[in-house]
Parts: structure tokens; C-alpha cells; sequence
């Protein structure tokens, strides 16, 4: 059971969203106050309950999805020690549903349009290189090492190389955890 936690603005959105959100029958809505915030494990919020952050939010242990028209800085949302998303606010209720899912996992979630200036704009590296952040990207699309070296030109050796430089600095065992662990750092997107 995923428990969510509705601190939007307008009661006629949070009356929305409780109605799409019950549909999932893995979702339960709590009670919609910050005091209850330690019993969430997602909290959905809207972008002008922006004071909330510094209030209350920012320190709660749970994943928060911000949903807002307004662009967002990555940087901006990093400054949480947990997980979050942001989506914009005409999100289907399969959008709601999907991204409560993920950040229940601990994956972020966000649309490139409202988290990027444009979809061209390089993302964070976290502690990878330039190379190892284009391998780790390609090995999120789920392409195998022979794919890789001939999409980067280069020998897949040295795909094997950076793929293990990869796994080491992230302190991971394999593929899976290691594209886990670029989502989670917003290092790469889906």
C-alpha cells in the first residue's frame, strides 16, 4: 500500500485527485495535513505551496510530486535528500498513478519540459565523466556493450571499461542497479 498525502492548494484539486487517485486500489490517501507527513510515503503537492518546503516538506522522509506549469530547475530539486517529481498540472490520472508508483521505488520522475530549459540541456553527472555519463545513458535505453561501442565509436573493450568504472563509482553490481542509481541521482532520464 502506497500511502499518499494531498497538500495542494484548491479543494476542488485535491477533491480531484482523491477521486482519481482511489481508482488504484495499491493507493491510500491519508489525512490532508503536514502532521501526518511521517506516515506518507508520497506527498503530492502543487508548485505555489512552495513555503511548505522550507515548513515541512523538506524535512519529511517522503518522495514528493510536485505538480506545477512552471519549469523547475533540477538543481532547484535537488536540494531534497529524497526523491521527487514534478508533473505538470493536466497530468492523466495514468501520469498520477504511474509517477506515485515510481517515486514510491525511489525513482524521480519529471517531464524534460518542465525540468530542463531544453531537452538538449546536459544533466548533473553526479560522479561519472562526460564518457561514462553517455554510456550509462545508453545503457538505460537497454543497449548492449557491441550497441554501445557502435554508437560512440568507440572498441567494445572500452565500453567494458567504463561500464565497470560505472558500477564502481556508483557501488553497484550490475546494469539494472546501475541505471537505478543514475535515475535516483537524475544523472540520466527515461
Amino acid at each position: 500500500m502506497i500511502r499518499v498525502l494531498l497538500t495542494v492548494s484548491s479543494p476542488a484539486l485535491r477533491a480531484g485527485l482523491r477521486a482519481l487517485l482511489s481508482s488504484d486500489g495499491e493507493i491510500k490517501i491519508i489525512n490532508d495535513t503536514l502532521d501526518d507527513d511521517s506516515e506518507a510515503d508520497v506527498v503530492v503537492t502543487s508548485a505555489s505551496h512552495a513555503s511548505l518546503l522550507d515548513d515541512g516538506l523538506a524535512s519529511s522522509s517522503a518522495a514528493t510530486l510536485f505538480l506545477s506549469d512552471d519549469q523547475f530547475k533540477v538543481h532547484e530539486l535537488r536540494r531534497f535528500a529524497r526523491v521527487w517529481g514534478i508533473l505538470p498540472t493536466e497530468a492523466s490520472a495514468e501520469e498520477l498513478t504511474a509517477a506515485i508508483h515510481a517515486l514510491s521505488q525511489g525513482l524521480i520522475v519529471g517531464t524534460a519540459a518542465l525540468l530542463f530549459e531544453s531537452e538538449s540541456e546536459p544533466l548533473s553527472q553526479g560522479p561519472l565523466t562526460d564518457r561514462e555519463s553517455e554510456v550509462l545513458g545508453l545503457l538505460a535505453k537497454g543497449l548492449a556493450n557491441k550497441q554501445i561501442a557502435v554508437t560512440l565509436g568507440i572498441s567494445e573493450h572500452t565500453v567494458k571499461f567504463h561500464v565497470s568504472s560505472i558500477y564502481t563509482k556508483l557501488n553497484v553490481t550490475n546494469r539494472t542497479e546501475a541505471v537505478r542509481e543514475g535515475l535516483r541521482g537524475g544523472w540520466i532520464a527515461l
